[in-house]
């Protein structure tokens, strides 16, 4: 009897690691994800800001073309 009690504890036990792995892998994703898409923010992102998130500032609409921060408007 205590073997069978041992036995569903570490296949417990492993049902929920693999639970929990599945569960790193998927907060992985959406961290992948979220770094690459910026979420827009009440504050608009510098000129420097836009350069270093791999956009470049289009002067004529004052936007950030390309990049961490596309489309947001350049403070």
């Amino acid at each position: 009897m205590r073997i069978r009690r041992s036995l569903a504890a570490v296949i417990t036990t492993a049902a929920l690691a693999g639970l929990g792995l599945t569960g790193a892998a998927t907060a992985t994703a959406t961290a992948a994800h979220a770094a690459t898409h910026a979420a827009p923010t009440n504050a608009s992102p510098t000129r420097g800001e836009c350069e270093d998130g791999g956009g470049t500032v289009d002067l004529a609409t004052g936007t950030c073309k390309g990049g961490k921060y596309d489309g947001q408007m350049i403070d």
